[in-house]
């Protein structure tokens, strides 16, 4: 304390001087209309400039909880639209355990691959919070493969790009259906299978999911049609297909739960030929 009192004695004259200068500068702010108007316009435009400055840093450290809120707030809008489109094709009266066939849990990817034959992805929802072994996942973009195995806070996701997984798919403009599946080769395309040869096919035509396995709801984007191939003689098209989601940007995804599942499964297991 005494070492601050000697400093402002031994600079007495410059603090003085320094209190009389911005006693002169008020005065002259106060007393001409210019020279006000000037200094207030100069510190709104700092103060503007700082306060710009504070919120953009705020933003940027918020970025997570935002994104994660519009995950969670995407889930709830796809569940509100898959209850439409059941409403729609059920009747006004439908039942209401169909109308919600299906939930969703919107999670965060913390690990994924693209360079391997069978790619994984690590999300941060788990059992805890209804994720079980194999639910379909998907993005705001299209699909994204299915659940492998879960822990009580986490889940490892079986990705579209992975040798082992089919997927069962349709053609939206004419409704053949067909199997999805990825050949180990370019991480934004796959092969769609089984197409018989007097589908009229093009280029640029959508692929959905069929519905047909229970796990995926029906429409669900998987990609388009960029290369047609049919080899003579060739019972099926050799079709690649570009998909929606690129899968070096998955940041978020929804998992679907599907609340009819095990019932489908009950019934087609009585049928011993019947195979999914």
């Amino acid at each position: 304390m005494e070492r601050i009192f000697l400093f402002l004695y031994q600079y007495r004259a410059f603090f003085t001087f320094l209190a009389l200068e911005l006693f002169c500068a008020w005065l002259i702010i106060q007393n001409n209309q210019y020279h006000g108007a000037q200094f207030f316009n100069s510190s709104n435009t700092f103060v503007g400039g700082v306060n710009n400055f504070s919120q953009n840093m705020r933003d940027y450290f918020s970025l997570r909880e935002v994104n994660m809120m519009l995950a969670e707030e995407n889930a709830r809008l796809r569940k509100s639209l898959e209850q439409r489109n059941q409403q729609i094709w059920s009747g006004k009266m439908a039942d209401e355990e169909i109308t919600n066939r299906f939930d969703f849990v919107s999670a965060k990817v913390v690990n994924n691959s693209t360079d391997r034959y069978t790619n994984f992805i690590t999300i941060n929802k788990g059992s805890k919070d209804g994720v079980a072994a194999g639910m379909a996942v998907i993005s705001s973009y299209g699909v994204v493969g299915k659940v492998k195995m879960t822990s009580s806070h986490f889940s490892v996701v079986t990705s579209l790009l992975n040798i082992d997984l089919r997927i069962s798919g349709l053609i939206k403009r004419t409704g053949h259906f067909g199997t999805v599946q990825w050949d180990g080769r370019d991480p934004q395309v796959v092969e769609f299978e089984f197409i018989p040869r007097h589908v009229k096919v093009a280029e640029g035509d959508t692929i959905i999911t069929s519905g047909y396995s229970g796990v995926f709801p029906e429409g669900i984007l998987i990609g388009t049609i960029e290369k047609i191939e049919l080899r003579e003689e060739a019972p099926f098209y050799e079709l690649r297909i570009r998909v929606a989601q690129d899968f070096r940007k998955l940041s978020f995804v929804s998992v679907v739960k599907s609340n009819l599942l095990h019932e489908l499964d009950s019934l087609e297991l009585q049928i011993p030929d019947m195979k999914r």
